[in-house]
């Protein structure tokens, strides 16, 4: 996973996409800072869906039961009124 390979964890890239966003939205870049901008907030995304991606998969080998199946079921459980 390239994030943490720089030592960058999946908050801190996310931290810097949002920073990448808010610099390109207020105008003030020249062409080519919102270039090099774009490009880097583009390689920040890769790698956020590729951790996120790598997550998923360690979620199903976790949730997987012994004959290699994946149990399914609710991330997030329903409150009871």
């Amino acid at each position: 996973m390239a994030t943490r390979k720089r030592g960058i964890n999946f908050e801190q890239s996310l931290k810097q996409l949002e920073t990448l966003v808010e610099s390109l939205e207020t105008g003030n870049l020249n062409l080519d800072e919102s270039l090099k901008s774009f490009e880097k907030g583009i390689k920040i995304t890769r790698d956020c869906q590729s951790a996120l991606s790598d997550a998923e998969q360690r979620v199903r080998i976790l949730t997987s039961d012994s004959d290699g199946d994946v149990q399914t079921a609710d991330f997030f459980a329903e409150e009871k009124e």
